[in-house]
C-alpha cells in the first residue's frame, strides 16, 4: 500500500463549516501554528479571498499580515489559497491584470499552493487561471474537479476534464472537491479510476465533507484504489458538515495497511487545542452525521449552510431553516443546476431565503442572481427556467445591470486610490468598503497570542469592570482563597 498524504482544513474550511463562516483570529491561528508545522501535513488549507475579507470585516485584522505571520510560524508546511475564477473578495469579476497582481502578492506574502476552482468547470478559464498563477510564482497548482450530481456530471465528464488538466504544464495535481459530501463509496470506485486514467500520472486528492455521513468510508475506499491525498480537519471542527477527523482517518488508513507519515503526538496536541478553543469561546463541537438523503437534492455545503442558519436566526426566523432548504432545491433547478460551490451556493441560498420570507417568490432578486441569469458567471450547465428569466429580466434593476460597463482595468482602479498606498492595501480598498479597511488600519496590528485557558478570567474581569458598585470579590479553589475589598465610589465623585 502506498503512502497517503493529509491536507489539513481546520484553519479555514473546517471551522467555517462548523463555526458560522467567520473564521479564526490571527492570534488563535498563531498560537497553534508551530505545532501544526510539526504534524507533517502535505499542506494547510489556509485562506481564500472571502476568508481574507472576513478578517477585515469582522476582526479588523490585516489578512496579508496574517499570511506573513503564519508563513513564518509554519515554514515547513505549504499554505494553500483557494480561488474562484477572476474574482477577489467581492462578487464582481475582475480584470485579468488585477488578478495577476492578487496572485503576485499572495506569493510574496507566503502562499505557495493554489487551488484553481472554476465554478462552472469551464476548462478554458481553469487553464488560463492556472497559467496566470504559475507566471506569478505559484509553486504547486491544483485543479478542482468539483463533484455534483446531475444528468451531465458523469464519470466521462470528469475524465474528459482530467485529460485537459493532464495536458497543462501549469497544473501539478488535481483534487475531487465534494463540498456537500455527496460522493459515496460506490461512486468513488468508478469516478477515481476514470479520472486517474486520463490524468497523465499527476497526483489526485479527495476533499469530501461529512454532511451525509459517508465521507469517512468513502476516504478508505478511495485510498484502497489509489488516491494520493485526503483532506481532513481536527477535533471539534471535524465531522458534522466539515471534513473527516484527521486522527480517525489516519487510524483507518493504517488499519488497511496504508502509510500515513504524520506525528501523532503533534496531531493530538493540535486537536486538543481546538477542543480548548471551542470550550473557551462557547463554540459548538461537531459530531458524526446520520445519513440524510435530502442533501442529494439541495447539495448545500457546510459553510454556506451554517451561514444561512445564522442569518435566519439574526432575523428571528430560525424556524424557517427547513423551508429555505426545500426552496434551495427548487431555485437550483430553475437556475439550471449550478454546481453548489462558491459563489453559487451563496447565490442560490440567498434567493431561496428571499423567496421564503417574502410574500411572493422572486419578489426580491439580488444583483448576483441577475448577473447569473445574464451570463456574467459563464454559461449555466442547463437552461434557466424561461419564466424565471422573463421575471428577472423585466425588472428595472436587471436593465441597469445589463448596461453595466466591463470590469475596470487595473490602471483605472489605481487612479481611484492614492499612489502612496501599498499593493496589499490597494487590493483591499479596491474590493471592500473603505470604512472597513480604515477600521482595520486604525485597529493596529492583530494580537499574535491566544490562551484559551485565560478566557474565563478575562470574562470575569470584564464583568467586574462593568459593575462600578461592586465592593468586594472572593475567589476560592482547592486550598486557595482570595478576597478583595474596596469602597463603592460616591455618586458625587464618580
Amino acid at each position: 500500500m502506498a503512502e497517503v498524504r493529509l491536507v489539513d482544513c481546520s484553519m479555514r474550511d473546517g471551522n467555517q463549516s462548523i463555526w458560522g463562516a467567520t473564521g479564526l483570529r490571527t492570534g488563535q491561528i498563531l498560537q497553534i501554528a508551530p505545532v501544526v508545522n510539526r504534524v507533517g501535513f502535505h499542506a494547510v488549507d489556509f485562506s481564500a479571498s472571502t476568508h481574507m475579507g472576513v478578517a477585515v470585516r469582522y476582526y479588523r485584522e490585516d489578512p496579508w499580515e496574517r499570511i506573513r505571520l503564519a508563513r513564518a510560524a509554519m515554514p515547513n508546511t505549504p499554505l494553500q489559497f483557494i480561488g474562484t475564477g477572476l474574482r477577489f473578495i467581492s462578487w464582481e469579476s475582475q480584470d485579468a491584470d488585477f488578478m495577476r497582481l492578487v496572485y503576485r502578492r499572495l506569493v510574496a506574502n507566503g502562499i505557495s499552493r493554489f487551488v484553481v476552482l472554476e465554478p462552472m468547470l469551464d476548462r478554458a478559464d481553469l487553464l488560463e487561471t492556472a497559467r496566470i498563477i504559475r507566471a506569478e510564482g505559484g509553486t504547486e497548482i491544483i485543479a478542482a474537479l468539483t463533484y455534483t450530481i446531475s444528468a451531465v456530471h458523469d464519470d466521462a465528464f470528469y475524465a474528459d476534464l482530467a485529460g485537459a488538466i493532464a495536458d497543462s504544464p501549469d497544473i501539478d495535481r488535481a483534487y475531487i472537491k465534494d463540498p456537500a459530501g455527496l460522493l459515496t463509496p460506490e461512486r468513488v470506485t468508478t469516478l477515481i479510476p476514470a479520472v486517474r486514467a486520463r490524468l497523465g500520472g499527476k497526483p489526485l486528492e479527495l476533499h469530501s465533507h461529512c454532511t451525509i455521513g459517508v465521507a469517512p468510508l468513502t476516504y478508505v475506499t478511495a485510498a484502497n484504489i489509489g488516491i494520493d491525498g485526503l483532506h481532513v480537519a481536527v477535533g471539534p471542527v471535524a465531522n458534522g458538515s466539515s471534513l473527516p477527523s484527521a486522527q480517525r482517518v489516519a487510524a483507518n488508513l493504517r488499519e488497511f495497511g496504508h502509510s500515513v507519515a504524520i506525528d501523532d503526538g503533534a496531531l493530538a496536541h493540535m486537536s486538543g487545542y481546538f477542543d480548548r478553543l471551542a470550550a473557551a469561546e462557547g463554540l459548538p463541537v461537531a459530531r458524526p452525521q446520520e445519513y440524510d438523503a435530502s442533501f442529494l437534492r439541495h447539495q448545500v455545503a457546510g459553510g454556506v449552510m451554517s451561514t444561512t442558519r445564522r442569518q435566519l436566526e439574526e432575523l428571528n426566523l430560525g424556524d424557517r431553516f427547513g423551508a429555505v432548504m426545500e426552496e434551495v432545491d427548487r431555485v437550483r433547478a430553475e437556475l439550471g443546476y449550478p454546481i453548489m460551490v462558491t459563489p453559487f451556493p451563496q447565490i442560490v441560498c440567498t434567493q431561496a431565503l428571499y423567496n421564503v420570507i417574502d410574500s411572493e417568490r422572486y419578489a426580491t432578486v439580488p444583483d448576483q442572481v441577475i448577473r447569473y441569469v445574464l451570463g456574467r458567471f459563464g454559461r449555466p450547465i442547463a437552461p434557466v427556467d424561461p419564466e424565471v428569466v422573463a421575471r428577472i429580466l423585466s425588472t428595472r434593476r436587471a436593465k441597469e445591470l445589463m448596461a453595466e460597463p466591463p470590469a475596470p482595468s487595473l490602471a483605472e482602479l489605481r487612479k481611484r486610490f492614492p499612489a502612496s498606498i501599498s499593493d496589499d492595501e490597494f487590493l483591499l480598498r479596491a474590493t471592500m468598503p473603505g470604512e472597513q479597511v480604515d477600521a482595520m488600519r486604525a485597529a493596529g496590528r492583530a494580537a499574535v497570542t491566544y490562551n484559551p485557558e485565560l478566557r474565563p478570567v478575562l470574562r470575569l474581569l470584564r464583568e467586574i469592570v462593568s459593575r462600578p458598585h461592586l465592593t468586594g470579590l472572593t475567589v476560592e479553589g482547592a486550598g486557595f482563597r482570595l478576597e478583595m475589598r474596596g469602597r463603592a465610589p460616591d455618586d458625587a465623585t464618580r
